[in-house]
C-alpha cells in the first residue's frame, strides 16, 4: 500500500499548494519577499513539479475498487461533461473580471459571467466530479478528489482575494454574479443571456467534448463508456 501512501501525500501536498499558499495570507508575505513576479515564476514551477508527483503517484497506485458505475451513470456523467468542456472554452475565450488584472464590462457581468464567475474552476470540478464517480477507487478518490477540492475551495479564496485587491470592482461584480452556477439568474439578480456567450465556445466546446468522447480509450487507455 505504499504506493497509496505517495498519492495520497501527493493529493495532499497540491492541495495544501493551491489552498494554503495561493489562498492566504502566506502569500502575501512571499510577495513582500519575492515580488509579484518572483512569486508567480516559483508557484508556477512549484504546480508543475506538483502535478508530475501527483501523476506519477497515479499512476503507481495499486487498484483498491470502492465501487462499480453501472453503464446508465457511465452515460449520465458523459453528458455533464459536455457543460465542462463548454465552461471551460468559454473561460478562455472570455475576459475573467476575477484575474489578477481583470476588468468589468461597463454593462455588468455578461455572458458566462452572468452564469457563474468562475467558469474555468467548475470546468475543472466537473472534470473532477465525473472521473471520480466514474473510477470508483480508492486512487481515483485521492487523485481527482484533490482537484475537485482545490477547484471548489479556490472559488471563495479568489473573491476573497478579489475583494481586497479591488473593492470597488467587487462591489459591482458580487452582486450580480454567483459562486454557484445560475444562482444569480435564479434569484433575480442577473438573467441568462445565452446570445452573449460566443458562437467560438459551442463550436469548439462541443467538438472537444465528442472528440474526448470517442477518442477517449486512443488518448487515456480505457473507454469513456460501455458498449
Amino acid at each position: 500500500m505504499l504506493g497509496m501512501v505517495f498519492l495520497g501525500l501527493a493529493a495532499a501536498l497540491w492541495v495544501a499548494a493551491h489552498v494554503g499558499i495561493a489562498g492566504t495570507a502566506l502569500r502575501g508575505r512571499i510577495v513582500a519577499r519575492t515580488g509579484e513576479a518572483g512569486f508567480r515564476i516559483g508557484y508556477s514551477l512549484l504546480s508543475v513539479l506538483l502535478i508530475l508527483l501527483l501523476v506519477q503517484a497515479w499512476g503507481a497506485a495499486p487498484v483498491v475498487p470502492l465501487w462499480f458505475a453501472p453503464d446508465w451513470l457511465r452515460w449520465l456523467l458523459a453528458l455533464v461533461m459536455l457543460p465542462a468542456f463548454l465552461l471551460f472554452v468559454a473561460s478562455v475565450a472570455t475576459p475573467n473580471p476575477t484575474a489578477v488584472a481583470g476588468k468589468l464590462d461597463e454593462a455588468g457581468p455578461r455572458g458566462v459571467q452572468r452564469i457563474t464567475r468562475h467558469p474555468m474552476l467548475w470546468a475543472f470540478a466537473l472534470w473532477a466530479l465525473v472521473h471520480l464517480i466514474g473510477k470508483g477507487t480508492l486512487a481515483g478518490l485521492f487523485f481527482f478528489g484533490a482537484f475537485l477540492a482545490t477547484a471548489l475551495l479556490g472559488m471563495p479564496s479568489i473573491d476573497r482575494k478579489l475583494a481586497a485587491r479591488d473593492p470597488a470592482l467587487w462591489a459591482r461584480l458580487a452582486p450580480a454574479t454567483s459562486i454557484i452556477p445560475f444562482a444569480a439568474i435564479l434569484a433575480g439578480r442577473n438573467r441568462l443571456a445565452v446570445g452573449e456567450i460566443p458562437r467560438v465556445v459551442w463550436i469548439i466546446g462541443g467538438l472537444a467534448w465528442a472528440g474526448i468522447l470517442i477518442g477517449h480509450a486512443w488518448l487515456f487507455g480505457y473507454p469513456a463508456l460501455m458498449f
